[in-house]
């Protein structure tokens, strides 16, 4: 087969005390999985159904990088996050057996235009500019699960520039794990290499060019961030 040019490499993700690295199949993300953020931002929860949307596996960015602050924007917002990595492919998964297909946790940044996922909102349109675009879906070095077990609970918090922003528990979430990748796994077929970030705590805010991201939660890993200025 011959390529017109060249294929992207396959974004991957690396695994704590390991040379191996996990590649990126699809990134799902959960909407207003903790009522006190959904507040925050005026939206009703919805505790029958997840609310989902997608980033690109190409817009990962790892733990510890230098992002330019995004274009198109004047609000750009941190979110932290308890990303689930798929290990086991499934369809249809009853939700005690969903954790078989859990290969590995970590910690992600689902970096957001505010401002513009505010005016899709107004016009009852497609989040996509808002949330899916360069530099968007940071994840830490992944904690298999096979190490850590399975956290219910747990703190996640996220500071920028030493201030804490974000402070919670992932016990709070409204659609637990197990639950998240049952109802998910009625939709697509889930594959190794998916992520799921499983939604963010209340606190979100704006960051600017200079500020530096860090966060963590419970015995999983940490997050880190830096933002500068704007590509010209």
């Amino acid at each position: 087969m011959k390529y017109l040019f060249p294929p992207p490499a396959v974004p991957a993700v690396p695994i704590q005390n390991s040379d191996d690295f996990f590649p990126i199949h699809r990134i799902f993300c959960v909407g207003r999985n903790y009522e006190a953020h959904a507040k925050e931002l005026g939206n009703v929860v919805d505790k029958e159904s997840p609310f989902y949307f997608t980033k690109a596996a190409s817009h990962y960015v790892p733990s510890g990088a230098t992002v330019p602050y995004p274009p198109g924007t004047a609000n750009y917002h941190h979110e932290i996050e308890l990303v689930v990595a798929i290990g086991q492919s499934g369809f249809q998964i009853a939700e005690e057996n969903a954790l078989s297909h859990v290969f590995a946790y970590a910690c992600g940044l689902d970096m957001t235009r505010r401002d513009l996922q505010a005016a899709m909102r107004e016009k009852k349109l497609s989040w996509d500019i808002a949330k899916d675009f360069e530099n968007a879906a940071v994840v830490s070095a992944l904690a298999p699960a096979s190490a850590i077990g399975h956290p219910r609970a747990g703190k996640i918090e996220l500071k920028v520039n030493g201030d804490l922003r974000q402070a919670s528990d992932i016990g709070l979430m409204i659609h637990s794990v197990p639950a998240l990748i049952a109802h998910l796994s009625t939709l697509y077929h889930l594959q190794p290499g998916d992520l799921i970030f499983t939604g963010t705590p209340e606190g979100v805010g704006p960051v600017i060019a200079g500020d530096c991201i860090k966060g963590m939660i419970e015995g999983v890993g940490e997050i880190a961030l830096n933002i500068s200025a704007a590509e010209s």
